[in-house]
């Protein structure tokens, strides 16, 4: 039986890692892109070749939109290099980054960032990789549970994310007829390095969002992970244009 193969971006830490680890143990081989992080990144490929699988990791901006035509060949050349393939099967919008900062003193350029990387990367990425994705294959965004609850802070962000659900609907009612399901999972809170390690590292908050949540505790990236090897799993095929939150139950 042919593995199937993932495109993750923003795989090297945190969700994007857990996502990459816990595919790679159901027998799904790995693309990963990576920013700064090489070193990251290539022990993450280490893992998965002990796992027995194949992974390659790639340099990408999601940020920089002129890049993505590059960034297709070069997915092109590692698919026929590695895999002697020509499409893969799953793509996986994960990369990203945090900008808390109050509505009011929110600058054009942390808007512009946020937009970039959140919104408009994911929106012409997909495209661009679009010939190379399989029929019948899937594409996961990812979302925030903030897109339904509100914390001071992250309005841009979370309208970003927002956006990115709409446009979910949009590419399943669009690439359907391809047979290609498109859906959107939302972490609540997560013990990660994101924001600096905001969450993970500041007791009171981590106890706060506890004491919000039904389970009792804050996510963890293998939380995350195991809801994204689920969703690309088999046996959800036919789960499409769906927001997926996986928050343990954040302020219910």
């Amino acid at each position: 039986m042919t593995r199937k193969i993932a495109l993750i971006t923003g795989g090297s830490r945190g969700l994007g890692k857990s996502a990459a680890l816990k595919l790679a143990a159901k027998g799904t081989d790995i693309i990963l892109t990576w920013q700064s992080r090489q070193q990251d990144a290539l022990a993450v490929v280490s893992e998965i070749e002990a796992l027995g699988g194949r992974a390659v990791a790639l340099q990408l901006d999601v940020g920089d939109s002129s890049s993505f035509a590059a960034f297709q060949v070069a997915v092109q050349a590692a698919l026929r290099s590695v895999w002697n393939r020509e499409r893969f099967d799953y793509l996986l919008n994960n990369a990203g980054i945090g900008i808390n900062v109050p509505f009011a003193e929110t600058s054009e350029e942390q808007f512009d960032t946020l937009m970039n990387i959140h919104l408009k990367g994911p929106f012409f990425l997909t495209q661009s990789l679009l010939p190379l994705l399989n029929d019948g294959g899937r594409i996961l965004n990812v979302s925030t549970g903030l897109a339904r609850f509100t914390l001071p802070g992250y309005g841009a962000y979370a309208a970003m994310k927002g956006a990115m659900e709409v446009l979910t609907r949009y590419q399943a009612k669009e690439l359907g007829s391809r047979g290609i399901a498109v859906n959107i999972l939302a972490p609540g809170a997560v013990e990660t390095d994101f924001r600096g390690g905001h969450v993970r590292d500041t007791p009171e908050m981590n106890k706060l969002i506890a004491s919000q949540t039904a389970l009792g505790r804050v996510g963890l990236p293998d939380d995350i992970g195991d809801a994204v090897a689920l969703l690309l799993s088999d046996e959800a095929g036919w789960i499409n244009a769906q927001r997926v939150e996986a928050s343990g139950g954040m302020f219910l």
